[in-house]
């Protein structure tokens, strides 16, 4: 998928049940996906794939037959959040760590699922706070958040810790 917010490629994931109320724009996404430079989450269902025309849909469908393994979106239960950063938290804690960026746009509109999430990365053995460091010291041609990332540290740190 491109993000509707930068035009530039996202990851899709799978959102486990868990999680599914963190999701910033949905309650009920089962699939969302992240950025891979402005880091705008959205959950799939409300950023635009079930908009497209009936003809689109069965052209796909089409395409979808044809495509192999290799070529099919990243919605598989290990996405590859390497393509977003290689700072981003590794196996089981890069789905919640994906919803977090995803809530801090909104702290206080948010905060019952940033709870949930931080003690969610810390429980899994993430720091989340290092790891929002990590996507701060990218370069800016690779990342470049659509949210002051920095800001959005300290007042998470300010809040929760």
């Amino acid at each position: 998928m491109i993000c509707s917010h930068c035009d530039r490629p996202t990851v899709d994931f799978a959102v486990p049940e868990a999680y599914r109320e963190c999701v910033p724009d949905t309650a009920t996404a089962t699939m969302a996906s992240i950025c891979t430079h402005c880091l705008t989450v959205r959950s799939i269902e409300a950023s635009g794939a079930g908009s497209e025309s009936e003809a689109e849909s069965e052209a796909g469908s089409e395409f979808e037959l044809e495509q192999t393994s290799d070529d099919s979106p990243s919605t598989d239960n290990d996405p590859n959040f390497t393509r977003v950063s290689t700072g981003f938290p590794p196996g089981g804690a890069a789905i919640p760590f994906a919803l977090l960026l995803g809530n801090c746009s909104s702290l206080a509109t948010n905060r019952p699922a940033i709870e949930t999430l931080l003690e969610d990365l810390e429980r899994k053995g993430t720091d989340p706070l290092l790891a929002i460091d990590r996507l701060v010291a990218e370069p800016p041609d690779d990342l470049e958040p659509a949210i002051d990332l920095e800001r959005r540290r300290h007042q998470l740190e300010g809040l929760f810790y």
